[in-house]
């Protein structure tokens, strides 16, 4: 016999009493509470038009990015067929900024998986373990962290030359640190639950631990904090090409483009408009996430 047939009452009755007789789980209340924050829905659909752009984008421009005709430089918006506009080069800016866009969501994405590895390795081993290698890997985060980031990018494009892949490694290699803290302080209180004792009284290794029991019960926190890592890699990439450091002509993102733009802005104001709300846009769709999976997942509200 099944449960709705079992509880006197009406039908919506017993099928109300039935889905609380299921439960739900932390991950479903989670996912329910993200979906109720506006801010976090308008975020996630301006994040996916955003990436649609960036990989439709290219193929619906009228012109290639790196296409230059001299007889359309600096031409306004909706003038000879390039809809927002020309550069100094008579590059088509819509097909540009389309190409810069997936540029920086590709840096932001790699970089940050980059960072998302080392910064959950090295935190959970060093707060498992604990002890003097705990104290050593923490010293080295220090130190790491004393070392000033344009500096430590300048020295990686001597040494080994301007590379685009390079970018991703620079900028990974110093966004994990703040990721090993995170995970360092979750697992040292994780370390002493119940669960974890049991593990050990299973006889799995630390490695089996730290992989099957850790890492999982981590998820929360790193998963708000990848959403807030991504921006600030844009940002720090935006920087670098700004500086010169970053993506190489012909190839461009929104960071070289707004560095464009501030040069010819009196002409040309669209070269830094344009790029400028886009950037904007990428920003506030993934700190928005970020502010709702940090609401949703935090464990005060469940």
């Amino acid at each position: 016999m099944s449960v709705s047939a079992m509880i006197p009452g009406s039908p919506e009755r017993a099928e109300l009493l039935q889905n609380a007789v299921k439960g739900r789980s932390l991950w479903d209340d989670a996912r329910r509470r993200l979906m109720r924050n506006k801010a976090a829905v308008a975020g996630m659909i301006i994040l996916a038009i955003m990436v649609l752009l960036a990989i439709v984008g290219p193929f619906l421009a009228p012109f290639r990015y790196d296409t230059v005709t001299k007889t359309d430089v600096w031409l306004a918006p909706l003038q000879g067929g390039h809809l927002i506009g020309s550069d100094s080069l008579g590059r088509d800016l819509l097909a540009r900024l389309f190409a810069g866009l997936g540029v920086s969501l590709l840096i932001g994405v790699v970089a940050t998986s980059v960072s998302l590895v080392i910064g959950v390795v090295w935190g959970a081993v060093a707060g498992y373990v604990g002890g003097r290698v705990d104290e050593v890997m923490m010293r080295v985060v220090d130190t790491l962290y004393s070392l000033p980031f344009i500096f430590f990018v300048i020295l990686l494009m001597v040494t080994f030359g301007r590379n685009f892949i390079l970018i991703f490694l620079a900028i990974g290699a110093v966004e994990w640190l703040t990721m090993s803290r995170i995970v360092r302080g979750q697992t040292l209180s994780l370390k002493q639950k119940e669960f974890i004792e049991a593990a050990r009284a299973a006889g799995l290794s630390p490695w089996q631990i730290i992989s099957r029991h850790i890492v999982p019960n981590l998820l929360g926190p790193v998963v708000v904090y990848v959403t807030l890592t991504i921006p600030a890699v844009i940002l720090a990439e935006s920087f670098l090409s700004f500086l010169g450091l970053g993506v190489q002509p012909p190839m461009a993102s929104l960071g070289t483009l707004i560095a464009n733009g501030t040069q010819d802005m009196e002409p040309a104001p669209w070269l830094l408009i344009f790029p400028s709300v886009a950037m904007a846009l990428t920003l506030m769709g993934f700190n928005f996430i970020g502010d709702g999976l940090r609401d949703a997942l935090d464990p005060k509200d469940r």
